[in-house]
């Protein structure tokens, strides 16, 4: 299973391409090319971010040493601090073949999937909150990459500590090779993104959505942060520190918002009284 097929490069250079056609239509200055901007302008920028990610990933590899000295840190700190052990819970699960596989998928597919479904959903049908959206995924993503350019190995490489690779036992790893010429980064679990995005997503919708069916999305972050330990792909610490810096994109757009008012605050603000001056 392989859910990679643009190495950083490609990625980077569609991102050039697709800005750079946003640029040339909004130049057109036409109502119909602004629509057509807008899009091309934000598929750029999550290509580019993308392209960021593989990089990140590929510098990481290169520079691998004590990845695993590093995630048996975290194991042992967490054991000591009371932290339920993943690799218990993993062992729970490893029984239930069903179980396994459906966790596999889950976490090879609903990442990248509900990510690209929100962003489309926000775009087209709420356009007024797409960028607090997109700039939300772009802080948290970019702050995950910052701590991610040192390598910490996922659970599943400690077999010394119980864990097994059970994406690699079923078959359906994403790591099993190199797709597009570039081997997918296995070093980059701290923090997970895998769970920074899920608890975003939910909040988007909780937040843009109405009525109460919107609080079925609570379960995908759920499900997200069970199928990362099943999985042996995270530790808890991983989705901790995700989800903190998550929290800290938020208080960055709250204070930014509040030195200047919202585009709609700006429309229906009362114009100034004029005031005559008689000579």
């Amino acid at each position: 299973m392989q859910n990679l097929t643009l190495t950083w490069q490609s990625a980077g250079g569609s991102a050039v391409a697709l800005l750079g056609a946003a640029y040339a239509a909004k130049r057109i200055r036409r109502p119909r090319a602004a629509p057509a901007a807008a899009l091309l302008r934000e598929a750029g920028t999550l290509l580019a971010l993308f392209s960021l990610w593989q990089l990140v990933g590929r510098l990481s590899v290169l520079s691998a040493d004590h990845a695993l000295d590093r995630a048996d840190w975290i194991h042992r700190t967490e054991l000591r601090w009371g932290f339920p052990d993943e690799a218990a819970l993993q062992q729970a699960v490893l029984p239930h073949a069903w179980l396994v596989t459906a966790s596999n998928y889950y976490y090879a597919t609903m990442h990248f999937a509900v990510m690209i479904a929100l962003l489309a959903w926000v775009f087209l049908r709420h356009r007024d909150r797409y960028g607090w959206v997109r700039n939300t995924v772009v802080l948290t993503t970019g702050a995950c990459l910052v701590i991610q350019f040192i390598p910490v190995a996922p659970p599943r490489m400690l077999a010394e500590s119980g864990f097994v690779d059970v994406a690699a036992q079923y078959g359906q790893s994403v790591y099993g090779g190199a797709v597009g010429g570039v081997v997918p980064d296995q070093l980059s679990a701290m923090p997970s993104v895998h769970v920074a995005w899920s608890v975003l997503a939910a909040v988007a919708v909780l937040k843009v959505a109405r009525g109460p069916w919107r609080w079925l999305v609570v379960l995908h972050p759920v499900v997200t942060v069970f199928v990362v330990v099943a999985t042996a792909n995270h530790f808890w610490a991983d989705g901790l520190v995700a989800v903190a810096l998550l929290l800290v994109a938020y208080l960055v757009q709250h204070a930014f918002s509040g030195w200047r008012p919202s585009q709609q605050e700006a429309a229906t603000a009362p114009e100034p009284e004029r005031t005559s001056v008689s000579s």
